[in-house]
């Protein structure tokens, strides 16, 4: 009965602790879906930039090769942040939900590490799209409507890049609080808690270490098969 109770005791535990992790994977599964479909669109934008513009055969080569390299630019970033984030909010969940035991954990932790590259992508493809959009100025029209254009568009792409930072700095943590116990956290639970809170520390540190442990002789096995 009391061995029944603890392993009951013990598989609640689990199921809170990934309750918890899955608040984490649902919200950068959101953040991915929503940095998909901007960078979706910026990359349509940069397409028919290239596509449906009748560059002036008198420009000169210099300014047209800039154009043509810094809009093909700004659409392979927004596509490579399209691919990211697609393939994230299909195969980190996938992971998570159909992967071995402990697989929410390197689910959720990897997420976090691709969606800061899919977002780096799509803010330089953001800053490729502004230089476009001056350097078409330049090739379409005088060089004072030109000048006019790209002061419009420089002061755009400062403005937008200063706002991102005030409400990034404004939400921004010290410190980042993730669904995953460590060691530490539970080692200075266990020194101030009551002896039966202690108890819950200790088992929720084996569950981890447990956890953990299965996760490194996974990931042994995949690299002996590889």
């Amino acid at each position: 009965m009391l061995f029944a109770d603890k392993r009951a005791l013990e598989t609640n535990l689990k199921v809170n602790l990934l309750a918890i992790r899955e608040k984490e994977l649902n919200y950068y599964t959101q953040n991915c879906l929503a940095v998909c479909t901007q960078s979706a669109l910026l990359a349509g934008f940069a397409y028919s930039g290239l596509t449906q513009v009748a560059i002036p055969e008198d420009a000169g080569y210099v300014l047209k090769l800039l154009y043509l390299i810094v809009t093909t630019t700004a659409m392979c970033l927004e596509l490579i942040a399209v691919m990211n984030t697609t393939l994230l909010s299909m195969m980190g969940p996938g992971l998570a939900l159909r992967g071995p035991d402990g697989s929410m954990h390197p689910a959720v932790e990897g997420m976090v590490i691709e969606y800061n590259t899919a977002y780096i992508c799509f803010v330089l493809g953001l800053i490729a799209f502004h230089f476009s959009a001056a350097l078409f100025a330049w090739l379409m029209f005088t060089w004072g409507v030109a000048f006019f254009v790209s002061s419009c568009v420089v002061s755009s792409l400062y403005m937008l890049m200063r706002y991102a930072s005030r409400v990034f700095n404004r939400f921004r943590t010290a410190e980042v609080v993730t669904g995953r116990f460590s060691g530490e956290e539970m080692v200075n639970s266990e020194g101030s808690a009551p002896p039966n809170q202690r108890d819950l520390a200790s088992l929720i540190t084996g569950q981890q270490t447990r956890h953990y442990n299965m996760e490194q002789a996974s990931l042994a096995e995949a690299q002996r098969h590889e």
